[in-house]
This record gives C-alpha cells, structure tokens and sequence, in this order.
C-alpha cells in the first residue's frame, strides 16, 4: 500500500514537473523583442530598498532614468512599470510592492486614468504573467480580465500558450530558466531618434470626466500610501501624445488639492527641462528616448531631493558598489544600441510591436 502511494506521489510529482517545464518553455521570453514583458518580473530579483517607487504605464518606463536620479542625487529607485499598466494593476502592484519594501515616495504616472475599464489581454499579460504568485495576483487579475478571458489561463499560461509550439526558437531554450536582463531598475532604454513633425490635437469626446472605476482605484492608491506614511506624488509625464485634455489635467489638479497630494504635469515645463522634440524622442512624442529620459529625471530629480527630503545616498558603500554595476550596464545598453543604430539604422531588437497572443 506505502509503494502504490509512494508510486502515484512520484507520478504526480513527475507530471507537475513536466508541466512547469511546458509552462516556462512556450511563455514568450520577451528578449529579442517586445522587452515590455520583461519589467515586471525583473523587480523580483532586485535589492528592496528603494527610496523612490514609479508605478504606471509605457510613460514611466520609458522616460525615467533611476541611473540619472542615482547620478545627480543620490536617489535610489525603481520603476514597477508594464505597457498599457491599468490602473487598478498599478494599485495592485504597489500593494504587492510594500511586501517588500516602503518607499519614502510613490510616483504615480496619471494617462491610465482615461481607462475605466479592462482593454486588451495582449497588455494585461505584460503585466500579470510576470507578477508571483499571490493572493494580490489574484485580485488583479479578476480586476483586469476581458470578455472571453478565464481565471485559470492565468494561473496556468501554459493553457494559453501552448500553440506556440510551432512558434519555438533557439531563444525559448536558451532563456528557459533564466531570462536575460533588460531593464535598468524597470527603465527600458532607447537612443535612437524620431522627431515629432507634427504636434496632435485633441479630438473632442463626449465626456470628459474620468471613470468611477478609475477614481475608485486612485482612492484606494492614496488611502494605501497614507496608511504606510508614504508621499504619493501624481505626474503626467511629458509626452505629447497621446493627448492629454486641459479637462483631465483640472480633474487631476483639484483631486491632488481636495487629498492634500503633489501633482505635476511636466508638459508645462518642457522648455525649462530643455526637451526639445525634434532630437528626443524615439517614436515622434510617444516616449523620450535616452536624451529625453536623461533631461526629464534630472528635473524631477531636483523636485524630489528638495520637495521631499530625500538624502543623497552616494555616500554609502554598499549602495555605491550596487549602483556602480547599474551604471556600466547602463552605458553598455547604450553602447549596444548606437552600434546597431549604425549598422541597421534602427534598433532591431525592438522593431516588433506585435505579441505572440495576439497573433493566435
């Protein structure tokens, strides 16, 4: 009776083994491209111990630079940022973040405000796979599921997956266990250039006013902060597009006064960050590229250091040897990235836009 039960204990073991082993093998591994599946899980890895949390959208990740805020003055932070990050994934990850560790500021990117609902499972996966496993990843999923999408193929990603087979390359192999790094500190670089030739309007919409959902989440965010005697601090970051309405910017100005919070929108100070939309951007507004992260952390930094009595941390030893890996990483993802500018005239490692899900 012992050795059946040992027998079909080994089974099982076995199955779950090989299971795992399918579920790490068909996940994409987001290295040659679409690197934004790569940031959420890559925060797993790092030191807890951050003074400065980002959390937000494709606005967050691609224009601030924890090496420049490190560089300038000494802050030591992290960007917990995904593309088309929902709001309600925001408020999720913060809350798994202070797990961790709590944060002397939470910086909150605002344009993700305009969605009140789920919008696309293609996005929601760049988020949710790479979250751990818990009762948190849990609720952001129920948060942020769309029509047709199930709990368990989330649980499970295998379950939606599996028909990449065909799609299998030596990178699937070479990236099983581990993936390659591709972030620094969830910043997701880019140098090359595409100015903007043509500043957008907004079109009208029939409602301005932002979603009950969306503030709902934000309310939570803010109460939670001040639960844990963090300052959160709310920005829209300085892209032109898309649109950011004169009606959602006094939405979030008189949010930020009636909860006593610090907002920001950073498209008022362009001229004095000294961005300049011809040279830095890398997709004409959409994101800044290296030299417009560069300018944009430098001012946020001053902002942060003086507004929020952040101290200059360069002096630590332990901290300034982390950082000193962080920084040669940084300037050899640059490296990289101008050689293959020079030889391909664009980045090649980030051409596709388009994920495996969203080709099935």
């Amino acid at each position: 009776m012992k050795k059946k039960f040992l027998y079909n204990f080994a089974v099982i073991g076995l199955c779950l083994v090989f299971l795992l082993f399918l579920q790490r093998l068909f996940m994409p591994k987001y290295v040659s491209k679409i690197h934004e599946g790569n940031l959420i899980e890559e925060y797993y890895s790092e030191e807890k111990n951050h003074d400065v949390i980002f959390i937000g959208d494709c606005e967050v990740f691609s224009n601030v630079s924890p090496v420049t805020l490190w560089k300038d003055y000494g802050i030591n932070s992290y960007i917990r940022g995904s593309a088309q990050q929902l709001i309600w994934q925001s408020y999720y990850l913060l809350m798994e973040t202070l797990k961790y560790e709590k944060p002397k500021v939470v910086v909150y990117n605002v344009l993700a405000m305009k969605y009140n609902e789920p919008q696309k499972e293609a996005y929601n996966r760049m988020t949710l796979d790479g979250m751990k496993f818990s009762a948190i990843k849990l609720k952001d999923i129920k948060a942020s599921m769309t029509e047709g999408e199930t709990m368990i193929s989330y649980l499970f990603p295998f379950l939606r997956y599996h028909a990449r087979w065909s799609d299998l390359t030596s990178e699937d192999f070479k990236y099983l266990l581990k993936r390659k790094q591709v972030s620094i500190n969830g910043y997701l670089m880019r140098v090359d250039v595409k100015p903007v030739t043509l500043v957008p309007t907004g079109k009208k919409l029939a409602d301005y006013q932002f979603g009950d959902n969306s503030y709902d989440y934000l309310n939570r965010m803010t109460a939670l902060c001040k639960e844990n005697g963090i300052q959160l601090v709310l920005i829209k970051s300085p892209s032109v597009y898309p649109y950011w309405y004169p009606e959602w910017d006094k939405q979030m100005t008189d949010y930020a006064s009636k909860n006593n919070l610090v907002y920001i929108n950073f498209l008022n100070y362009i001229d004095d960050m000294g961005i300049d939309f011809t040279k830095d951007t890398c997709d004409a507004g959409l994101h800044l590229n290296l030299a417009g992260a560069e300018k944009f952390s430098d001012y946020l930094g001053n902002i942060l250091s003086k507004d929020f009595k952040l101290k200059d941390k360069r002096k630590d030893p332990a901290l300034s040897k982390l950082w000193k890996e962080k920084i040669d990483l940084y300037y050899a993802t640059e490296k990289a990235q101008q050689e293959e500018l020079k030889q391909y005239g664009y980045l090649k490692s980030l051409g596709a836009q388009a994920t495996t899900i969203d080709n099935d």
